[in-house]
């Protein structure tokens, strides 16, 4: 008898070797136990878990009885990705079971593929977690998707702290209620608090337990710094950005295949232009990459990286995951990435291979991103990489959820409220909470009774509650995810061709013959018809960027603690990094003018000026802590004696203005800093009612309550946020008791506050002895800040002028 072709032969017909850690997670596998495997990008992970799974299943299935049901699942939090995941584990299937199929689903998937795929599942699928959502609302979901034996969830550090993270755990447990036999795996680079994470995927009191796999091969990372020449004492937000072109031009035109990433779209089209207006023979060989333009650009330019044949691409987070670019050789990060783990992600974009080395090269944009490079170096060799909370129990997703599963056969309401508190993030759901969601599902909650469209689901003669309007159940499938985004519309040339998709808030600002810069393109602005915006190629030479809403990333803990120790270094006299030597003249102007921040105190600078009177903090905790941290006090040292205060943040500080003198004698002595009634005070000090309202338009479309539109009829943003206001006006006045509220509120406090953070911030600044500075001129510390303020009420002109004369006066004083 032949004996069966095994994973492991196949790899060695190849002339390929497995590493200890692939040969682990396939004994683990072989056991039926779950688990995660935590290895360096490009070191072998998908084959990790991918072969042993396949040689369970050919074990258990031989291949010879031919077309196999959907056997395993493999997860993507990217479209972009499953192409080349099937690619991947296609091939050894191809091999040891070609009667087996594979097959793709997501947003991108042809027509003519779903129709076959719902005539009959493949043996594999890759899909997304909205797509394996859409398959559990299917009439018959409970005999498709029984014979699933594994899942694989890729890029688990991507999915886990944010409500796509929740859907998947939902999803997995209606999957264990199927199968309780299913083996679920999870991947990742990146991830700090691994225990937990493989907790959350894998679910509480497994049997066998899960296995965490650290894949250790030797695989170097090389992380340097792009130094700009002269630096200055006083530096800014962007202040050395357009001065790094030509150096970033340089190390592009004596490297291989170059990946350059910026940390927003607006960014990365200014970068592609300014690399286009230094080299224009680059045409055609650089090109851009970021998640609004239209979907065959971005496949032309990520099949350009594959080939090798593009000399550099400007992306933003759009390819920070696994696709594999073998010919990429280095990374130029532009300005900080904010964050070790995001830092490491974007390197291993290079290399991607065993064996082979990956490079960053940060470029920073101002002085203190010199010191943030070298402080992001140092966490990296030394592991301090960031953790990822799951969300707590969110009632949007879960309403939405019950709606998927009474579309996917029905349920009993007993049997699946322990169904869904098996996933983690639901796994202290109170029976009140769940018996909430259920009558909101039903009847719309107090306020909406009397609206059928409302009444979502109910209970048939046998107890089970499912789906009876088709048009309801309609609307819910289009409606599924949790991913929101303003309302967006289609930019296309006078001939309909696509170019992409621009957020309507900037269209709506542009008058005809405005001209922007898109998609690498300079184009004018013509009309607005259909809910598109009609341009053509302009034939001028200037025109704006647009911008995108959403919230700058915000420095993580990890590496403002190690920007901190970076300076503590310098106050000690160690300039041995190269980039605290190139920092060196603000360093020592900031402790001659001012004191060098360290770990071991909070530095807090007051300075007078024609404006009034100026408070600096510097907790180094981001600017999200920063912005809460700024409305608090300034709340509370209203509440000693009125006041009205400006605020400005950054990712190192924050600044207080008043007009009137104020007391800092509660600041000095840290009473401003308690954390006793930390929530009160919090949201006293914020517009929190409007803070929740926003909050609540995402809320409202991932629960169902709005209906975002049909293909091709997509509703307006307007549209979209009237809805979802006059929901919470609603439920506010006539359904207090609407747990929806509530989520929005903490969402605010959770998300946009990081409140937990802002406590732990607090608590750690009432432990440290103040290290107080009265200024006669602003520091190179606190310039930053009023820079920031200033932005907000000067135009670029204005602003110039004023920085021209601000530091003038601090050179004057300085030779003095």
């Amino acid at each position: 008898m032949v004996p069966m072709p095994s994973a492991e032969n196949w790899l060695a017909a190849r002339g390929w070797q497995p590493f200890d850690f692939q040969r682990e997670v396939w004994q683990a596998v072989a056991q039926g136990r779950s688990g995660m495997l935590h290895a360096t990008t490009g070191s072998g992970k998908t084959y990790a878990v991918w072969l042993g799974m396949l040689d369970e299943l050919l074990r258990r299935h031989p291949p010879a009885r031919g077309a196999e049901p959907l056997r395993a699942i493999w997860l993507t939090p990217m479209r972009a990705l499953a192409s080349d995941t099937t690619k991947a584990i296609a091939e050894p299937l191809r091999h040891l079971a070609p009667e087996w199929a594979i097959g793709q689903r997501t947003g991108d998937t042809p027509s003519a593929e779903r129709a076959r795929q719902d005539r009959r599942f493949p043996t594999v699928l890759v899909t997304t977690p909205e797509s394996l959502s859409l398959m559990l609302t299917r009439e018959h979901a409970r005999e498709e998707l029984q014979d699933v034996e594994y899942v694989v969830v890729d890029e688990w550090h991507e999915l886990i702290g944010s409500k796509r993270g929740v859907q998947t755990q939902l999803a997995l447990a209606r999957l264990r209620r199927l199968n309780p036999a299913v083996v679920t795996w999870g991947l990742s680079a990146t991830l700090g608090n691994l225990d937990e994470a493989m907790q959350v995927l894998c679910g509480q009191d497994v049997s066998p337990a899960p296995l965490l796999v650290r894949g250790k091969i030797e695989k170097n990372l090389v992380i340097d710094t792009l130094i700009p020449p002269d630096p200055g004492k006083y530096s800014w937000a962007g202040h050395l950005g357009a001065r790094m072109q030509q150096p970033v031009v340089d190390e592009i035109a004596k490297s291989g295949t170059t990946l350059v990433f910026t940390n927003v779209r607006s960014q990365a089209e200014i970068w592609y232009q300014l690399l286009l207006e230094a080299r224009p023979e680059w045409a055609g060989e650089i090109a851009l990459h970021h998640g609004s333009m239209d979907k065959a650009t971005r496949e032309w330019v990520e099949e350009g990286l594959k080939q090798g044949t593009l000399r550099a691409v400007v992306a933003t987070s759009s390819l920070d995951l696994g696709v594999d670019f073998l010919p990429v050789e280095r990374v130029l990060q532009i300005g900080s990435a904010k964050g070790v783990a995001r830092m490491m992600q974007r390197a291993g974009r290079s290399g991607h291979a065993p064996g082979r080395a990956s490079r960053v090269t940060l470029v920073p944009t101002n002085t203190m991103e010199i010191i943030e490079a070298a402080a992001a170096r140092r966490a990296a060799q030394a592991g301090r990489i960031e953790e990822r909370a799951a969300p707590e129990k969110p009632l949007d997703v879960l309403v939405q959820h019950l709606v998927t599963i009474a579309l996917g056969g029905g349920f009993r309401a007993e049997e699946l409220f322990e169904e869904v508190r098996g996933a983690w993030s639901y796994r202290k759901l109170a029976q009140e909470e769940f018996d909430w969601a259920l009558a909101f599902c039903a009847r719309g909650g107090e306020s909406l009774t009397a609206y059928p469209d409302y009444h979502r689901i109910a209970q048939d003669e046998e107890g089970i509650w499912r789906v009876r309007d088709r048009g309801i159940a309609k609307r819910h499938r289009l409606g599924i995810g949790t991913i929101v985004s303003d309302a967006a519309m289609q930019v296309k040339y006078m001939s309909g061709s696509n170019i992409g998709t621009i957020e309507e808030g900037f269209i709506a600002r542009l008058r005809k013959g405005d001209c922007f810069f898109f998609a690498g393109k300079l184009l004018e602005f013509i009309r607005v018809q259909d809910m598109a915006a009609y341009v053509k190629k302009a034939t001028r030479n200037k025109g704006t960027v647009p911008t995108w809403q959403g919230s700058k990333m915000a420095l993580s803990t990890e590496l403002g603690d190690a920007v901190l120790e970076m300076m503590q270094r310098a106050a000690q006299g160690d300039f041995f990094e190269p980039e605290l030597q190139a920092a060196r003249p603000m360093l020592r102007t900031q402790e001659r003018l001012s004191i060098i921040p360290t770990p071991d105190s909070v530095l807090i600078e007051a300075f007078r000026s024609r404006e009034g009177f100026h408070l600096y903090v510097y907790p180094f905790a981001g600017r999200h802590v920063h912005l809460g941290l700024a409305s608090l006090l300034a709340w509370r040292l209203a509440s000693e004696r009125p006041n009205t205060f400006s605020m400005s943040v950054n990712d190192y500080g924050f600044e207080l203005v008043s007009a009137e003198e104020f007391d800092l004698g509660p600041v000095v002595d840290k009473r401003v800093f308690s954390t006793a009634n930390l929530l009160h005070d919090v949201l006293a000090s914020l517009n929190s009612t409007e803070l929740a309202q926003r909050r609540f338009r995402e809320i409202a479309r991932v629960a169902g309550l709005v209906f975002s539109g049909y293909p091709g009829q997509p509703k307006s943003a307007k549209q979209l946020q009237a809805s979802s206001g006059l929901f919470f006006e609603v439920f506010r006045k006539y359904d207090k008791g609407n747990l929806l509220l509530g989520q929005a509120e903490r969402e605010v406090l959770s998300q946009e506050l990081e409140i937990s953070r802002l406590r732990a911030t607090l608590a750690r600044l009432v432990r440290k002895p103040v290290a107080f500075a009265e200024l006669k001129h602003p520091s190179p510390m606190s310039l930053p800040l009023m820079v920031e303020r200033f932005r907000e009420q000067l135009t670029t002109e204005q602003l110039s002028a004023r920085l021209d004369r601000i530091l003038k006066d601090m050179e004057q004083s300085s030779e003095t």
